[in-house]
């Protein structure tokens, strides 16, 4: 038998790429069910307004236009509101102020864009038609938007009944000990840094189809998901469509998520309970001015973050205090997103012994914000690596030695901030990433723009992340709703090819090959001979779904563990065949052998006799080849790197050019070099966007004034260098594969290189993202003394 290549840890190209190049796809949008009647939203074009009335007369009197349901209408169904997944309890103990979400606003618009109603017709031209010409009046009342104007005694409240716009005040840390060592500091360093409001932009918009069946009272929603389970089990046990063998989520191919397709919204829910109505499916695909006002935004927080050093320039302290906007209404994730994956991850990579993060969530007219690519994490690195850069050049210390002075080097290290790293070598990757970039030639660089009447600026980045969302118990403890655990069941089929059921989900993490590669090693077939299936309910056990850099940590061990199983069972099968022991039984290369005969079986054979031997030992040997696994990790995985970025600015026009960028990172081991490198590409451009370019506008009355591509500017190829990509590798010990996460690691990396590489460049101490030319070209202005 021919040996094959070994798959795992080779760049093998990826097996999905023949469906999308070939336009093979199939997403949300592409399901068409017989019979099915399109959906429109009526949405609310105030920021924050009384509902008086909702007229459907002349909406219903339009050509193909079915059914127009209120808020009231939905009100009277008797199903639940939206629900946030995660409590968090303020200072005092109290739980967070948890005002009502309901899927269609029944009595007050929220936010612009908050759904008032929704429109089914025949066709989605009739449907949009019909939604505008439903009547509602609104008592147009005062909004607040910015998150420090909302703590404001006399700001507008968003939920009246809770009396403030404060969610919660929450805070993590040795306090008593931060604040002598802020008392005993020999330098402090303070800086106010706003995080920009970012919109996620998926390249496929949210969709829906929704299909009731009456004579079975069984639902069916396609959904552009990245968690199946999660929303089927939201809508079983939360809203309350009935028990979850009643329903059936499908998310087949979804074009991207970066966090934003992993809540449950509030279309989902009105199509549902709408196809229930009128007895026939519903369908509903976002447009791009929807996805704007409604997919859920990400960051927008507001810190004043202070760092102190004794004598020697080892950091003493660091004291945080973040006011995070969370929108009109809390979703899924959105309280956890300012909290416990933001504050626990601010010691960085460095040795800080007291730490004190103070967080205080907000309401606002605006749309709610929860997780987007590296969620809390990008947030973290960006106060701490902008507060290290800073004091460095305050001490008048090369900043690179700085971080060496106060990077964490022995392992385990336990933060004050409830952090235990497992592993790292963080001095490994900054000399990687420094000689890469050619730091030491810098100088010479530099002074040639200076020729040329550019200034050129070089800014380094490192970050860590908690990836790998479980550890259930864990979290448990810190208010989750739900264990983040990963299931896989793989199924050994009689001719020797393998389905792996898996319940995380891919939208762009390309698990069909780097799943298959590891099931294809494991067992010595082809990795042509491994399926890999997700996204369907009533297909796959019952999983987790992908977001938070899980589905190689966790989702893939799951599998591993699982292939562990089968090969127990496998060696069995393979000991009765050959008349020895299991113990005795060797495999190697898809076959099985044992030094007491000189006999072998293939994998295949073995496989075809798992289902079709008539004589098993049935005390010992069930028939079949198929095992499942639940894998739960007893903590996260701590990816870690450093990105450095050289930026040349024009001071006449204030444009900003990144003429490198280089990002080393530590993934622990990586399955598939190639496609590790796509995902740090795909995160660092996001975080050039939105260091250079993206921010969410409103004005005063809530109106969303970046709402299309013509205002909200997004990364394109010209903004972007080519990325150079390096890797270290300190194994995680939290999985048995020791993977580390990777899919966020360039949004959190990259921020903070690019802004302290125009900072460097422009001799600023204090300057806010986006760098657009504009603001860009003001600040030199003042930097001058032209104010």
């Amino acid at each position: 038998m021919a040996q094959l290549p070994k798959a795992f840890g080779a760049s093998v190209p990826r097996k999905e790429d023949r469906r999308f190049t070939t336009g093979r796809g199939r997403y949300t949008d592409d399901v068409d069910l017989p019979g099915q009647a399109h959906a429109a939203f009526v949405r609310s074009p105030f920021g924050h307004a009384r509902i008086a009335a909702f007229d459907s007369t002349e909406a219903l009197a339009q050509p193909g236009v079915i059914a127009v349901f209120s808020g009231k209408d939905f009100q009277t169904s008797g199903l639940g509101s939206l629900q946030c997944g995660w409590m968090i309890h303020s200072i005092d103990g109290e739980p967070m102020r948890v005002g009502d979400h309901p899927a269609l606003a029944h009595s007050v618009a929220r936010y612009a864009g908050d759904a008032v109603g929704i429109v089914v017709a025949e066709s989605r031209n009739a449907a949009r038609l019909a939604a505008e010409l439903v009547a509602v009046e609104y008592e147009e009342a005062d909004t607040v938007i910015d998150v420090v104007a909302a703590g404001a005694p006399d700001a507008p409240l968003v939920h009246p009944e809770l009396g403030t716009n404060d969610v919660f005040e929450w805070e993590i840390g040795n306090a008593a000990e931060t604040e002598d060592a802020f008392e005993r500091a020999a330098h402090v360093t303070h800086l106010r840094l706003v995080n920009n409001r970012l919109i996620p932009n998926a390249m496929e918009t949210r969709a829906v189809n929704a299909m009731y069946e009456s004579a079975k009272d069984h639902y069916t929603l396609y959904c552009a998901s990245q968690n199946p389970h999660g929303l089927r089990m939201t809508l079983a046990a939360v809203i309350g469509f009935g028990p979850e063998h009643k329903l059936r989520v499908i998310s087949e191919d979804v074009g991207g998520g970066f966090g934003s397709k992993a809540f449950n919204y509030a279309e989902e829910v009105a199509c549902l309970w709408a196809s229930r109505q009128i007895e026939r499916p519903v369908k509903w695909t976002a447009e791009r001015s929807e996805a704007f006002l409604t997919d859920a935004h990400g960051r927008d927080h507001v810190t004043e973050a202070e760092l102190a050093l004794d004598a020697s320039h080892k950091i003493t302290g660091l004291r945080v205090h973040t006011q995070a906007n969370m929108g009109a209404y809390l979703s899924t994730f959105g309280s956890l997103i300012p909290t416990y994956v933001y504050a626990p991850l601010l010691s960085g990579q460095y040795d800080i012994p007291n730490i004190v993060t103070r967080v205080v969530a907000r309401y606002t007219h605006t749309t709610p914000v929860d997780a987007y690519r590296g969620a809390g994490r990008p947030e973290a690195g960006y106060v701490i690596e902008r507060l290290v850069e800073t004091a460095a050049r305050e001490i008048g210390m090369d900043s690179a030695e700085f971080r060496r002075r106060n990077f964490v080097n022995k392992f385990p290290h336990v933060t004050p901030v409830e952090m235990t790293y497992d592993t790292g070598d963080f001095q490994a990757h900054l000399d990687a990433a420094l000689a890469l970039i050619d730091a030491a030639g810098f100088p010479a660089r530099r002074a040639a723009s200076a020729e040329r009447g550019r200034q050129r600026g070089l800014g380094i980045g490192c970050y860590i992340e908690a990836a790998g969302i479980g550890p259930s118990a864990r979290l448990g403890k810190l208010g989750s709703g739900a264990g983040l655990w990963e299931s896989a069941e793989v199924r050994v089929n009689p001719t020797g090819s393998v389905e792996v059921l898996t319940g995380c989900h891919s939208h762009g993490q390309s698990h069909e090959t780097t799943y298959a590669q590891l099931v294809a090693d494991r067992f010595g077939i082809s990795i042509d001979d491994v399926d890999i299936v997700h996204g369907d309910t009533d297909k796959v056990q019952f999983g987790m779904g992908t977001f938070g850099s899980r589905s190689g940590p966790v989702g893939l061990s799951a599998i591993s563990l699982a292939c562990d199983k089968v090969m127990d069972k496998a060696k069995k099968i393979a000991g009765h065949l050959l008349s020895v022991e299991a113990e005795g039984v060797e495999f190697e290369d898809g076959v099985f052998t044992s030094p007491g005969t000189n006999e072998s079986l293939s994998f295949a054979e073995v496989a075809l006799n798992a289902y079709t031997a008539h004589h098993f030992p049935t005390t010992d040997i069930e028939p079949g080849l198929k095992e499942g696994c639940y894998f739960d990790p007893p903590d996260f995985n701590f990816p870690a790197g450093t990105h450095v970025c050289e930026v040349e600015v024009d001071p006449d026009t204030g444009v900003v050019e990144i003429v490198d960028f280089v990002a080393v990172d530590d993934f622990g081991t990586l399955v598939n070099p190639m496609i590790v490198e796509g995902q740090v590409h795909g995160g660092v451009v996001q975080g050039i966007g939105q260091a250079l370019l993206e921010h969410t506008v409103h004005d005063e009355y809530g109106q969303l004034l970046t709402g299309s591509f013509m205002d909200y500017t997004m990364p394109r190829a010209d903004n972007v260098p080519d990325i150079r990509v390096g890797f270290t590798n300190t194994p995680s010990t939290t999985n048995p594969l020791g993977i580390k996460g990777c899919g966020e690691a360039g949004a959190i990396g990259a921020p903070p290189a690019v802004v302290n590489a125009i900072t460097d460049a422009l001799g600023l101490r204090d300057f806010q993202m986006p760098a657009t030319p504009e603001r860009v070209w003001r600040a030199i202005q003042i930097a001058r003394g032209d104010a």
